[in-house]
């Protein structure tokens, strides 16, 4: 089982129990507390969005992903982000009994808005000729 199967974040939280539940609960109200994020159920977990994906909450049978797509810029504030998948993913893995801090969840979500702001959709880091792909191949 990835996840709960819900047509709204409401419905993805309530299908959830136990630790998956309160670490869900508690990463979703600190990423909620930053003005400007929009919430929804996208790929079959919760994603919120500004000017494009920032992040993502994702409950599995084992673990809960909190993933950032522009996340490898945000190492600083978290050490614990590990590099996944395209554009500039990384990605948070707990486990029971592990957890972040809300106020470095906050931050992160900030910050991770932010870079949106600055670098548009990291989406289109992935389109040939976009000025975020070159931005992308000159960093690396």
């Amino acid at each position: 089982m990835k996840g709960p199967v819900a047509t709204s974040p409401d419905d993805y939280v309530a299908a959830l129990d136990g630790w998956r539940r309160e670490c869900v609960e508690h990463l979703r109200k600190a990423v909620r507390s930053q003005p400007g994020l929009d919430e929804a159920i996208k790929w079959g977990h919760l994603v919120y969005s500004h000017e494009g994906p920032v992040l993502l909450i994702r409950a599995e049978a084992e673990r809960v992903l909190f993933g950032f797509w522009r996340g490898q810029r945000l190492v600083e504030v978290e050490p614990r982000l590990k590099a996944t998948g395209k554009y500039e993913m990384a990605t948070l893995e707990l486990r029971e009994g592990g957890s972040v801090k809300a106020t470095v969840a906050r931050r992160l979500a900030k910050e991770a808005a932010a870079l949106n702001e600055r670098f548009g959709d990291p989406r289109d880091a992935a389109k040939p000729g976009s000025p975020a792909r070159r931005e992308a191949k000159r960093r690396n």
